[in-house]
């Protein structure tokens, strides 16, 4: 899956939030200064080339909706970094972060509960 840079990402973020939006839509939400109408429009483009985002017909203009899921690129995203800077080990990765955040008995078994309530 490729990988969305900061601006792109942050229209992602926008997006999955309304699930539709058009270009005006997706500016109404973002904080000041607003970018420009132009900008957001080459960005969905973008987005639309790359196959994160699809389009609709309404009226004279589009409305535009996510093509893949804000799970779906957050686990590629996830999984390219744990490839990249922890030599693909989950465990690795899981303690840099415990390690880093300084995090103690009680927060780590908050978590594991948390897992496998999932399980």
């Amino acid at each position: 899956m490729k990988q969305l840079t900061k601006a792109e990402e942050e229209v992602m973020q926008l997006l999955w939030v309304a699930q539709k939006a058009n270009v005006a839509q997706l500016i109404e939400q973002m904080p000041e200064p607003k970018p420009a109408y132009n900008t957001i429009s080459t960005i969905i483009r973008i987005l639309e080339n790359k196959g994160f985002v699809g389009h609709e017909k309404e009226g004279r203009g589009y409305i535009y909706h996510p093509l893949v899921t804000k799970e779906v690129y957050s686990n590629a995203s996830m999984h390219k970094m744990m490839d990249s800077y922890f030599n693909g080990s989950f465990k690795s990765m899981v303690s840099f972060f415990v390690k880093k955040n300084d995090l103690d008995v009680k927060e780590l078994e908050s978590i594991l509960k948390e897992i496998n309530k999932d399980k």
